[in-house]
């Protein structure tokens, strides 16, 4: 479901939520020049809207740095705590997880008003360019995720989490594998109820864009933005909170089954995530403050 200042949540959920980047202060440093390259799939700027993007840029990124990162350092020290007293938990996990929405949803708070002015300003030529490029998705994503019998779709979702495990845990043991084909089994279906969601929400914020000059129109992009959950459809309601239940049990069960070296690996991850972020120069300037 990407919007404008989607690939900005993007980025800093993965940073959160530990997306295996190698190096975490180089991409954050770097999201100033990611974002806009991320929003020319979707649609073109002029340069009067690529130099107030930089601004916006700029002052999300600051504000960013200095109100939330510390509250990730938190994050992380909590997630290194589970894993160092072996006490990864269904109810440790439920509450990260918890922490992690709570801190998207603030960042989305945050960027709203900037959403709602960049909206604002696009031409009918770059809204039908935006809605051609979320067909576009659409198709790709209908090719690569559906078009495949289900049983290929169960093979290829274990493999894509293998792929997210193995920076953090290394190679997983027999036991771990056959967790989590058990696992992308349980799904079953979810690539559908996932995409079809997806689509309907797209179709929603076109059809707010299309209203811009509305006067309900920052309220309509609020609450696409800030209360996703509200405009889910009934069957991706169902599947999602499956698929919560289902990864925090998979991660329960894959540190139950880890080996000593794997918990090593992921403590020294977490800690090199940790002094990525500890490294940033913004950081370091809102704790002198």
């Amino acid at each position: 479901m990407r919007v404008p200042f989607k690939a900005f949540i993007t980025m800093l959920m993965a940073l959160l939520v530990l997306s295996g980047c190698s190096r975490i202060g180089l991409a954050y440093r770097n999201l100033d020049v990611i974002i806009p390259w991320s929003l020319n799939d979707y649609l073109t700027m002029n340069s009067t809207q690529k130099d107030w993007l930089d601004d916006r840029l700029s002052e999300h990124l600051t504000w960013h740095c200095s109100t939330q990162l510390p509250g990730y350092l938190t994050w992380l020290d909590r997630l290194q705590a589970m894993v160092e007293a072996n006490q990864v938990t269904e109810p440790q996990l439920r509450a990260r997880t918890e922490e992690a929405k709570q801190a998207i949803a603030q960042i989305s708070r945050k960027i709203t008003p900037s959403a709602v002015e960049l909206l604002g300003q696009l031409d009918d030529q770059q809204v039908a360019q935006m809605q051609d490029a979320f067909a576009k998705d659409r198709r790709e994503r209908e090719a690569e995720y559906l078009r495949q019998p289900l049983d290929t779709q169960i093979s290829e979702r274990a493999e894509r989490m293998e792929k997210r495990l193995k920076p953090w845990l290394g190679s997983l043991n027999a036991a771990q594998e056959q967790r989590v084909q058990a696992w992308s089994a349980s799904l079953g279906e979810q690539n559908r109820a996932w995409l079809e969601n997806r689509t309907h929400w797209q179709g929603l914020f076109i059809e707010a864009v299309k209203n811009r000059q509305a006067s309900d129109f920052p309220e309509r992009i609020a609450k696409l933005l800030q209360d996703r959950d509200t405009f889910w459809t009934p069957e991706y309601r169902v599947a999602y909170g499956r698929t919560e239940n289902a990864a925090i049990s998979l991660l329960v069960d894959l540190m139950t089954e880890s080996t000593p070296a794997q918990r090593q690996r992921l403590l020294a991850k977490v800690a090199d995530t940790r002094k990525d972020f500890t490294d940033l120069s913004c950081l370091k300037v809102a704790k002198a403050a």
